[in-house]
């Protein structure tokens, strides 16, 4: 159990954060509709000093029933004799046990009572009171609140982050035998973020994270042997611990589309990372939701699809989700009057449950030839909902919302032919329909595939096609809500809370989390690992992110080579990793970085025609190579020129093409410099 101590600071840290959080954002939140008050300091000061006089209350009680309890047992043993002992023990323990039972049933309560405020939360303010609750039942002994609190002060959720807090809370969990916090000792083991640099400890962690339960713990796994981090690479293996993982996602996922992840690239631009399209911005949206007023149909349908499902950084909301769809349907649109028969059919707070209704938005939206509308039939008449079941009919409407492309169609004409619904079975058709519906990003039809690749079901069966489907649904995973709180965390200028989340996703094998963990660590913003650590891990993050593909991870390998960041100067390693690059995926920049190796001869032979060409692909192959392509090659020709004039004149005499010796290591950038000034003097001459 973690001292009383630290609960008493977490506590101190929720409210006085939470008071901060009130004062920063009162601006913004007169605009919201939630606009709520603060929770007070003084709650919080008499709830502590509450825990304080019980415990101690407690105490004084406990220390009365011993004395008594001695005094009666010596009194009884004179009495009755020695018989009476056992008795006396049982019923001493039977109080302590139902003392304890009481105890640990008001925790639960209290962390019931959290968990439905967190889920239930749209602001930051109910959030910061469901912490409080989850403080509260941490106090009593509830296992699941102290891994709630012990994830709050390691991920820095309200700005309360304390890695070392957390440490010794995970630790204690982990005596206790709670997987979570084995995957958390895991994750810091693997960066030394707080703890020692072991990465054999931290496969011990995840093993045993995972034999508990860890989905987590799972997909790490899977990603360590899939591409062979600290074990020997095992196909089998990765399959065995990823299939696990895409179970559990596919058992939680309704057969529709699933909810995607914005995952933000913090190697855009500035100025494209500050309007980010994955995002919606505040004034964007208030200007949406103008135009929506104002009757625009199509932005009240996509209105509507952000607040049902919650994307682009918008809270999940089925009462506006309904009120821009009907606003939408009463205006004529197809699309609408179909997602709200959607939502009758799934039922939500705004929408109760009711396949009558669903059966006429959909068959409103049906009959003006909308796929949506066509497959929410289909799902009537396939499930029996509202209307007995009936195969034929749903393969019908199925087949027509597949022709018009709906991804969700495809998806059920290759389900119902993969388990025989209706139809005989084919595997043949079911994994064209599959295939059709992956390429929109239909989770289920992914899960699928990977299925059909691992059993070697209708295709050649092939494992590394199946653990990298398997890869795809398992990234759908509701973890993946990190991105968000990352990003906005990266927003706010709380650089360690957004690197040890995006750490986290980045050991679990995403990509985006890699590439961005080690933008974090470049920048040498971070505090939770020390400076000479922070280069080598980058350098390991962009090694990771570049094998899945990502060409601008790829370039920063090479650049880490030619300079030396992380790792010894090797201009060999760095040629090879830009000519990767410019080869397989067109960087314009590792074109530009060859050229200049190729122009002076640094780890490659020197090429000055090959030097040309690359300069010359870049400027096409970019718009924003242009300038620099323009002035390497003026240099370049320039230098050419005359040290063929010089070669010619003063060959003998003169030795001068060392000019490393004459003008120092940067004579170029001074010749470049000097052209530029020839170049201005020109160019006044001519307006003249």
């Amino acid at each position: 159990m973690k001292p009383l101590t630290l609960l008493i600071e977490i506590l101190i840290i929720l409210g006085v954060t939470i008071k901060n959080i009130e004062a920063e954002k009162h601006n913004k939140r007169q605009k919201e509709t939630n606009v709520t008050t603060q929770v007070s300091v003084n709650e919080v000061k008499q709830y502590l000093s509450h825990i304080l006089e019980r415990r101690r209350s407690r105490k004084v009680i406990n220390k009365r029933e011993n004395l008594l309890g001695k005094k009666k047992k010596q009194h009884k043993l004179k009495m009755k004799g020695i018989q009476n002992k056992d008795f006396l023990k049982r019923n001493k323990n039977h109080l302590k046990e139902q003392e304890k039972k009481n105890f640990t049933d008001e925790g639960d309560v209290l962390f019931n009572m959290g968990t439905k405020i967190l889920q239930e939360s749209k602001s930051q303010k109910q959030k910061a009171e469901a912490y409080m609750l989850f403080a509260k039942a941490a106090d009593m002994g509830n296992l699941k609140a102290m891994e709630k609190m012990a994830d709050a002060l390691l991920f820095g959720n309200f700005g309360m982050q304390n890695i070392t807090a957390a440490i010794q809370l995970y630790e204690s969990l982990a005596k206790e035998g709670s997987y979570k916090a084995q995957n958390a000792l895991g994750f810091l083991s693997s960066y030394g973020i707080g703890m020692e640099y072991d990465q054999a400890k931290a496969l011990i962690y995840y093993t045993f994270g995972s034999a508990g339960g860890s989905m987590m713990s799972q997909m790490i796994l899977g990603y360590r042997y899939l591409s062979g981090i600290n074990v020997l690479q095992n196909c089998e293996v990765a399959l065995n611990h990823y299939k696990k993982v895409a179970d559990y996602i596919a058992d939680n996922l309704e057969k529709s589309e699933g909810i995607p992840v914005e995952k933000v690239r913090l190697t855009e631009r500035p100025e494209n990372l500050s309007s980010n399209s994955e995002i919606l911005d505040w004034d964007i949206y208030q200007y949406y939701k103008f135009l929506a007023e104002r009757g625009d149909v199509q932005i009240q349908v996509s209105l509507g699809q952000l607040h049902l499902i919650g994307r682009k950084g918008l809270d999940q909301d089925y009462y506006k989700a309904l009120y821009y769809f009907l606003k939408a349907a009463k205006a004529g649109s197809a699309n609408a009057m179909a997602f709200i028969g959607k939502m009758y059919l799934e039922g939500n707070a705004a929408a109760p449950q009711n396949n009558a209704t669903a059966f006429k938005y959909f068959s409103m939206a049906a009959s003006k030839g909308n796929a949506i509308g066509l497959h929410g039939l289909g799902l009537l008449y396939f499930y029996g909902k509202g209307v007995p079941v009936n195969y034929a009919e749903a393969l019908k409407y199925f087949q027509k919302a597949a022709e018009k492309g709906w991804p969700n169609a495809q998806f059920q004409l290759g389900f119902m032919y993969y388990s025989g619904s209706g139809v005989w079975k084919d595997y043949k058709l079911a994994f064209k329909y599959f295939y059709l519906a992956s390429q929109s990003g239909q989770p289920l039809a992914i899960y699928y595939l990977a299925e059909m690749y691992a059993t070697g079901t209708g295709v050649l069966r092939s494992c590394r096609t199946a653990v990298e489907l398997y890869k795809g649904v398992c990234e759908l995973g509701h973890w993946a809500e990190k991105f968000l709180t990352a990003y906005f965390a990266y927003k706010d200028g709380d650089i360690d809370s957004s690197l040890v989340q995006y750490a986290l996703l980045a050991e679990m094998g995403y990509e985006v989390a890699q590439s961005n963990s080690a933008f974090i660590l470049e920048s040498k913003k971070a505090k939770i690992l020390e400076k000479e650590k922070m280069y080598p891990m980058a350098l390991l993050l962009w090694n990771r992110a570049a094998i899945q593909g990502n060409a601008f991870a790829r370039v920063k390998i090479g650049d880490y080579h030619y300079y030396g960041y992380g790792t010894k100067k090797d201009y060999e390693t760095a040629a090879t990793h830009y000519s990767i690059a410019a080869d397989k995926y067109q960087s314009a920049q590792a074109m530009f970085n060859l050229a200049y190796m190729y122009e002076h001869g640094l780890g490659i032979a020197k090429d000055i025609h090959l030097a040309r060409r690359l300069y010359d692909m870049a400027a096409q192959t970019s718009p924003d190579a242009h300038i620099p392509v323009f002035f390497a090659l003026m240099k370049l020709e320039t230098m050419h020129l005359l040290r063929d004039i010089l070669f010619l004149n003063f060959t003998l005499r003169w030795k001068w093409l060392k000019l490393d010796n004459v003008l120092g290591p940067y004579w170029d950038l001074f010749v470049i410099g000097l052209i530029v000034v020839m170049l201005i003097f020109l160019i006044k001459n001519r307006h003249r």
